[in-house]
């Protein structure tokens, strides 16, 4: 364990004032404060180390050796209002006795260290299983046990080791988050107020005023320059600096390292001139470089905040909640939902937004939420957290957060549920990228060599126009500002896309597994009739109770079938209940034993038998023939896969539909009698022989094969389906429309190679002009950001165009 004495001053060995902190980095001063031989500007950054010393996180100051923060003059933030339940409430994300959920904003987040330190956060404290930041967000999520530590201790954990969390209770009701951080701007003013002040001094020379006839006022002006150009250079053109430099650090030369050359060129030649009196230098130059770069970053940044990429739950959720008003069961859509409201969940639906349980057996799922796979017992009066899944039968749950304010809306993108697989597309970007910069760097160093003989102005300006002109940004955006206008495109036609990534997928899928209960075949119509014995009315209320708390298609239309033909409604109470995937449904009720499946699931040896059985206590009263129609558009769609790729339906029906789907499928690509395991299994045979599986399911007994397949699709009705499994949400009154979804997709991934070859020709074109010194920085600074600019809207209205003209905008 470190030592926490610290001497002072005459004990210490002599430094000098500019020696810098262990921690900071800054000056220490006249009287250092030292431990373990380090030398520490104040007692806070003392105390940082001693804790990372204690910890064995001393690693922190190798990853960036300035990446501490001063803390110096800081005072102990005092957090008492965090033992108050009511706002530790407001705070969590998710709550339970022995997990909870909670993220901060943390302003202070800005390199690597940072990263790391914030998520080693654990071996600080046992109680916190796990931390991830959220970099560009400057945000963490941290998961803890409450038992170990509680709220108030992590966050005084952050503050003390400079993380002090963001936590304004205005926003709890909001979600939002400033445009770009105020930082930025003050960066953004500092660059233009030196950029207007080194032009105004520069004035002489523009006019033409011989430097003899006052050379006093050309040296101070030259000196005032420096002075203006200091926090141009290492305060507002910082983020190109750092990121370069970590860059270099981690050998990989990113899109920053030539921009930050252009900027030392600019600046070390700028002040060698001026203090030889050798030239003016090029700091007007230098300036406006740094501040159109900075404009055309604050431009690029409220272009992609105004496309809404970050989207949120409206944008990706075509799924509705079963309201409940005067004894009514309504379905509307979660946006419409509000604190008080009472809903109604059946087994395996997801609750949308936290509430109270107020009537029903409680047996929540939150493996989504906190990665126990044991369902947790919930009784009357207990609070219920969005992304947990019912799994036991029918409750109704009182909302007292809007859906906006819960846990649900982090789920989709998940860790868990994260697919690694690299993207073809964005792996060949990062490869263009990279050999870009190479390139330019050597086009750069041979221009440099070639004028420097000849003049060295043109040199200078020759080899920093040649790396600011030929910047790879463009080709960076081409991929984000595409793809996310076809995932903001797509939303619009009520298919719902994970992220950009999977737009890449969609287009080069070579196998396509189809599920059919629900997905081929429409939950929302059909015909039902029940072939068997004379059922009595508290028998067809069993039927009735059983199937009004599963979410399956057949239990869903047998339920319709009892309340709308028969208008027999039930009020019966089930002892126990439980639905069994693939199989069916099991209850308990006045002490007998009743089964509504399969065949095989209520003991009849014929597997070839049709429909869903009723049984009570192993006898077999009838079944229930449901003629489920065909989707719309079914053999449209299996036209399109067919031309591209192998098909596959897997169900876990029997083979009475087989004369129906003939048509559509060869018989060698029908399969039946598949478990949800045997599906994953099936599509986990397929990636071993190396296809690129999609796979179409309903998401309820799909989870598995939806989450195993390189692109999984769940084709949903107007119900509370959604699962993090999928990557990707069809409404399913589009399901006719998928092939042209599918192709816009494709048209996608040529828009992107059309804007590659856009960029190409610019910077050949810009380039050419560049090596003959023929553009000064500061035109090619302008023109940088103008590249970027041209391939945003290229992407959008290319785009654009190309879904006007496949009829997805302005259906």
């Amino acid at each position: 364990m470190a030592n926490t004495n610290s001497t002072i001053s005459n004990q210490t060995p002599q430094l000098a004032p500019d020696h810098p902190c262990k921690h900071c980095s800054e000056p220490v001063g006249a009287q250092p404060i030292m431990l373990d031989e380090h030398a520490f500007c104040c007692e806070g950054c003392k105390m940082v180390y001693s804790i990372l010393s204690e910890n064995n996180m001393c690693r922190y100051y190798d990853i960036d050796p300035e990446a501490g923060m001063s803390l110096k003059g800081k005072k102990q933030s005092q957090f008492a209002y965090l033992d108050d339940e009511k706002v530790i409430t407001h705070l969590l994300d998710y709550q339970q006795d022995d997990f909870c959920s909670v993220h901060f904003h943390l302003p202070q987040i800005h390199c690597s260290s940072c990263i790391w330190l914030l998520e080693n956060l654990y071996k600080f404290n046992p109680g916190i299983s796990k931390s991830r930041v959220a970099f560009l967000k400057k945000e963490i999520h941290l998961q803890y046990d409450p038992q170990q530590i509680s709220l108030r201790q992590i966050v005084e954990l952050l503050d003390s080791i400079g993380y002090t969390p963001a936590i304004n209770f205005s926003d709890l009701d909001s979600d939002k988050r400033p445009l770009m951080e105020r930082s930025f701007f003050y960066k953004l003013g500092v660059a233009g107020f030196a950029f207007g002040n080194i032009m105004l001094l520069s004035f002489p020379e523009y006019l033409g005023l011989e430097k003899g006839s006052d050379p006093f006022f050309f040296q101070l002006f030259g000196y005032l320059n420096i002075v203006l150009a200091l926090p141009l250079v290492f305060y507002s053109g910082r983020d190109y600096l750092l990121s370069a430099w970590v860059g270099i650090q981690k050998r990989h030369l990113n899109i920053d390292v030539p921009i930050s050359l252009g900027i030392l060129t600019l600046f070390g030649r700028s002040v060698f001139e001026i203090i030889t009196q050798t030239g003016a230098g090029y700091l007007d130059s230098l300036a406006g470089l740094v501040f159109f770069l900075l404009i055309g970053k604050w431009f690029q940044q409220r272009t992609y905040h105004k496309l809404s990429f970050e989207r949120d739950y409206k944008s990706y959720f075509p799924i509705a909640a079963n309201l409940l008003k005067d004894g009514i069961e309504k379905s509307i859509t979660l946006d419409q939902l509000n604190v008080g409201d009472i809903i109604r969940v059946r087994n395996q639906e997801i609750i949308p937004a936290d509430g109270l349980l107020m009537s029903g057996h409680g047996q929540i799922d939150y493996s989504f939420v906190s990665g126990e796979s044991e369902p947790i017992e919930v009784t009357s009066g207990e609070n219920l957290f969005a992304g947990g899944r019912q799994t036991a039968g029918t409750i109704e749950v009182k909302l007292n957060k809007k859906v906006s304010q819960s846990y649900l809306t982090q789920l989709w993108n998940d860790d868990a549920f994260t697919k690694e697989a690299d993207s073809a597309t964005s792996a060949l970007a990062d490869k263009v990228g990279r050999y870009f910069t190479i390139t330019i760097l050597l086009i750069a160093g041979i221009t440099l060599f070639y004028w420097l003989p000849i003049n060295t102005a043109t040199a200078v300006n020759a080899f920093t126009a040649v790396l600011i002109i030929a910047c790879p940004c463009a080709v960076a955006l081409a991929i984000p500002f595409i793809f996310g206008n076809a995932v903001r495109i797509l939303g619009r036609q009520a298919f719902y896309l994970k992220n950009t990534g999977i737009v890449e997928r969609l287009a080069q899928f070579s196998t396509v597994i189809l599920d059919k209960t629900g997905t081929l075949t429409t939950t929302e119509e059909g015909d039902v009739q029940f072939h068997g014995n004379q059922l009595d009315l508290e028998q067809w209320q069993v039927i009735g109770a059983m199937t009004q708390q599963s979410n399956h298609p057949a239990s869903k239309k047998i339920n319709r079938y009892i309340v709308e033909e028969l208008h027999i409604t039930s009020q019966l109470s089930l002892d126990y209940w439980e639905e069994i995937p693939g199989k069916g449904l099991l209850a308990f009720a006045k002490k007998q034993e009743i089964k509504l499946g399969s065949a095989s699931f209520i003991g009849l040896d014929n597997q070839e038998a049709k429909g869903v059985y009723f049984s009570i206590n192993g006898t077999t009263l009838g079944y229930f023939e449901i003629n489920n129609p065909i989707r719309k558009g079914l053999k449209e769609l299996l036209d399109y896969f067919r031309e591209r790729s192998n098909i596959y339906l897997l169900s876990g029906d029997n083979e009475r539909e087989l004369d129906r789907l003939r048509p559509y499928f060869e018989k060698a690509q029908l399969h039946f009698h598949q478990s949800p395991t045997d599906k994953m299994q099936f599509i986990k045979a397929l990636q071993a022989e190396g296809e690129e599986v999609v796979m179409l399911g309903d998401g309820l007994n799909d989870a598995g094969a939806l989450k195993q397949s390189d692109v999984g699709i769940v084709v949903t009705e107007n119900t509370n389906n959604f699962t993090p499994a999928s990557d990707a949400i069809l409404r399913a009154d589009q399901f006719e429309h998928l092939p042209v979804y599918l192709r816009f997709a494709r048209n996608s991934i040529q828009l992107v190679y059309m804007a590659y070859g856009l960029a190409f020709v610019y910077n050949i074109i810009g380039l050419s002009f560049a090596v003959q010194g023929l553009l000064s920085p500061i035109v090619a600074a302008i023109l940088m950001p103008a590249s970027s600019i041209s391939i945003v809207l290229f992407g959008m209205l290319s785009s654009n165009m190309v879904a006007r003209k496949m009829g997805l905008l302005g259906k």
